[in-house]
Parts: C-alpha cells; sequence; structure tokens
C-alpha cells in the first residue's frame, strides 16, 4: 500500500468535520468554565463510562451500571465544590456496590463484577475529574492549562499518525494495537515536547519553554499508554472501537483515552510544583 492510499484510507474527511464542529463548542465552554464546564465534563463521564461498561460487558461481566454512573458523578462534583467528604463518598461508594451483589440472583463473577465497576469508577470518573480541579485551579490559568493538555495530545496522535503513515515499520505492540509503530510512537513524543514548548512561549508563561518541553514530552509518552490502555481493554473484549459516537474517531473513549492518563499529570505538575 503507498503512502498517499494509507492517507485515503484513513478517514480524514470525518475526521476533520468532527473536529471543525467539536474544538470551537469545547473552547467556548471552556473559557467559560464553572458550573458549565462542570457539566461538559459530566457528560463525557457518563459517556465514557457507558462505553467501558459496555467493553466489560462484552466480556461477560455485570458491572452495577448506575452505581457507577452516580459514584463517577459524584466525585467530579466533589473535585468541583471540595470540601472534606471525599472518604465518605468512596466509603458508601464502596460499600453499595459490595451490597449490590448480595441483590444478584446468580454468585458468579461477583468479584468481577465489582472490581469492573470500581475501575470504572475510578478509570474514567476518577481520571476525568482531574479536569475539573485543573480548570479551577486558578480562575485564569486554568482554561489555559487545559488547553496546554489537549494541545500536548493533539499534537503527539497527530505526529505519531503522520510519521507512522510516512516511517513506520518495525510494530510497537502488535498483540495490542497492530498500526502502532515505534517511528510513530518517537514521533509522537516529539510532538508532544514541541506542543509544550511551543505552549509556552505564546500563551502560557507561567513555565519555562524548557520546563514546557519537558511537560510535553512527559505528557506524550503518558498518553500514548493511555491509549494502549484502552486499546488493550477492547483487544481483550474483542471489540474495535469503544463505540461509534464521533464520525472517524470512535466513541469517547477513543477520544479521551491518552487525556486520561495526562491531565492528572499537568494538574499534579503544577499543583505542587508551580503554584
Amino acid at each position: 500500500m503507498t503512502i498517499i492510499q494509507r492517507f485515503l484510507n484513513a478517514d480524514l474527511v470525518p475526521r476533520l468535520l468532527a473536529i471543525l464542529v467539536g474544538v470551537p463548542c469545547l473552547y467556548v465552554i471552556t473559557e467559560r468554565g464553572g458550573l458549565f464546564f462542570l457539566l461538559l465534563v459530566n457528560l463525557i463521564i457518563v459517556l465514557g463510562l457507558s462505553e467501558f461498561f459496555q467493553i466489560m460487558e462484552a466480556k461477560g461481566y455485570r458491572p452495577s451500571r448506575w452505581l457507577g454512573y452516580s459514584a463517577a458523578l459524584l466525585v467530579s462534583w466533589h473535585a468541583y465544590f471540595g470540601g472534606p467528604t471525599l472518604t465518605l463518598v468512596i466509603t458508601g461508594i464502596l460499600l453499595l456496590i459490595m451490597i449490590r451483589e448480595v441483590f444478584r440472583p446468580q454468585v458468579t463473577r461477583a468479584l468481577t463484577n465489582m472490581s469492573v465497576t470500581v475501575l470504572g469508577i475510578m478509570y474514567v470518573g476518577w481520571l476525568l475529574s482531574h479536569f475539573v480541579m485543573l480548570r479551577e485551579l486558578e480562575p485564569t490559568l486554568g482554561a489555559r492549562l487545559v488547553y496546554f493538555g489537549a494541545l500536548v495530545i493533539w499534537a503527539c496522535d497527530t505526529m505519531a499518525y503522520v510519521v507512522g503513515i510516512l516511517f513506520g515499520r518495525r510494530k510497537l505492540v502488535p498483540h495490542i494495537s497492530p498500526a502502532k509503530t515505534w517511528a510513530g510512537a518517537l514521533g509522537g513524543v516529539l510532538g508532544g515536547a514541541l506542543a509544550g514548548w511551543l505552549c509556552c512561549i505564546t500563551f502560557l508563561g507561567t513555565i519555562t519553554p524548557l520546563a514546557g518541553a519537558l511537560l510535553g514530552l512527559a505528557c506524550a509518552i503518558l498518553g500514548q499508554f493511555g491509549d494502549l490502555v484502552e486499546s488493550l481493554l477492547k483487544r481483550d473484549a474483542g471489540i474495535k472501537d469503544s463505540a461509534q459516537l464521533i464520525p472517524g474517531h470512535g466513541g469517547i473513549l477513543d477520544r479521551v483515552d491518552s487525556l486520561l492518563f495526562t491531565i492528572p499529570v499537568v494538574f499534579y505538575w503544577f499543583r505542587f510544583m508551580v503554584l
């Protein structure tokens, strides 16, 4: 297959249309912040958790869906409003999930049912809640930090995609993601570092360009692991995409899998090392 054929077979038109429609909407809501941004994250949590539970159900597990949704949303609302009640929320969630299994007519897979419910809450609900904490970290800086994380991952994905098509030969982890190559992974890391550097010389002057490049590099590496983890879950369940919600992009999880691993890094970097 030639390079031109690879690009033509990559569904570029629906991908670009989804970006042209979605990015301005996300920008406006991120700039507005507050409850508008919280509700946007809540929507992403519900859709992403639904896809995660669908993957688990394809494996034959029976997660407690509504307990999972409620718990994940509670975690995100705690991330917004704060307060000393997080331990109470987590304790109540765990107790309810375990009590729920007592009332199932079948006892088989009780352990895995409880485990995948908790994993979904933490993997989707808790990690995505870092978007809220990052946006609320500082009134004027929060939005720029969200843009930093998103732009680094966009640059990583774009460079990995282009470099992989042009130069990718040796597969990275073919048993998990046959399309990914070592060349693409390296291109993604370099793209993330470059994006971090550019962000710091344009709109994010809180840290030096060198620190931005290093943070971008770390985010690009972890972001690719986030992508691989979701691919691992789908591969184990025998499905290709978590959903077909976004044309050319798959489901919500397919879009935020990298951010699940990188936004917490950006948050804790600035929370403990900068602010």
